[in-house]
This record gives structure tokens, C-alpha cells and sequence, in this order.
């Protein structure tokens, strides 16, 4: 079983946004994005709705994506840690158990040395966290009890609505 399917239960969804919640006030964050490699939003606190999340999401991952490229061609495995700098605010972006991206949007009220230190801890919980929700789906993905609300309609139930 090389990739088990990772289904997001309410109780880790709970506990994934506890996490960054926690990580928006003891770094002093505006805002906090949780995105997965495929450019996909899994969670945000924050000024979320100040910021198109779905662009943010995508060109996020994109960006991941390219330093991956580049850490490549001078033979390093990945660049874990990237930072941006503006004139009003900053982004500290992480890889989060080699799974997800931690997107951090922060500007003077915090600094640099701050988020770093709270993003470190709060990346661990959350490795903890992904841990325990892929044991999860891999374990209803061998009992064969999978939670996929289509799982049941075939290709043929699919043909007969739409005939």
C-alpha cells in the first residue's frame, strides 16, 4: 500500500485548526494557511477573507514546487524553509511532516526569530496530527470500511443518471 487516500476526519480537522490557532496568536500572525502539495486549502485562521485563499493555495504549492526544483540541481533534497520578505508584511512558509504546507503571513507586530521558534513546535503537533490521520486511512483502507460517501455508485449508476 504505497498511498493510501488521506480522507480528513472532523476530529483531526478540529485539532489541525486548534493547532494553527494556537500558532496565530503565539507567533502574532495575521493570517495562517495549512495547504496541501497539490495547491489545495486544508485550513486558514486569521484575516482569512482579507485574501483570495484559492490563489494563495495554488501559487503557494506552485512556489514549494520550484525551490524543490532548485534545491534539486545543486543536491539538496528540498529547501524546507522559505521566507519572503515585503515592505509591510512577510511569509514564512514550511513543509510540515514532509505532507503539507504552513503558510505564516506576518508583519512587524512579530518577528522573524518569533515565528520561526512558535512554527517549529507547532510544525511537530501537526506532524503528529497528519501521522495519526494517515494511520487512520490506512487502516479503513485495508479493513475496506472507507468512508468515501460514493464509494458504492459505479460507473454504471453514473450512465443511468444521466441518461
Amino acid at each position: 500500500m504505497a498511498n493510501p487516500q488521506l480522507v480528513m476526519y472532523d476530529e483531526e480537522f478540529k485539532q489541525i485548526q486548534g493547532a494553527i490557532e494556537k500558532l496565530l496568536r503565539e507567533a502574532n500572525a495575521k493570517v495562517i494557511f495549512l495547504v496541501d502539495k497539490n495547491g489545495q486549502l486544508i485550513a486558514g485562521v486569521g484575516e482569512v477573507d482579507k485574501f483570495d485563499t484559492t490563489s494563495l493555495a495554488s501559487l503557494t504549492a506552485g512556489n514549494i514546487a520550484a525551490t524543490g526544483g532548485l534545491a534539486k540541481l545543486i543536491g539538496e533534497k528540498e529547501f524546507s524553509i522559505l521566507f519572503h520578505e515585503g515592505e509591510k508584511d512577510n511569509l514564512h512558509i514550511s513543509i510540515v511532516g514532509g505532507r503539507v504546507i504552513l503558510v505564516v503571513l506576518f508583519d512587524s507586530r512579530s518577528s522573524l526569530g518569533l515565528v520561526r521558534l512558535r512554527v517549529k513546535k507547532a510544525s511537530d503537533e501537526l506532524t503528529t496530527i497528519f501521522n495519526r490521520l494517515m494511520q487512520k486511512s490506512e487502516e479503513k483502507e485495508k479493513s475496506g470500511d472507507t468512508d468515501f460517501p460514493f464509494a458504492e455508485i459505479t460507473d454504471d449508476d453514473i450512465d443511468n443518471l444521466f441518461r
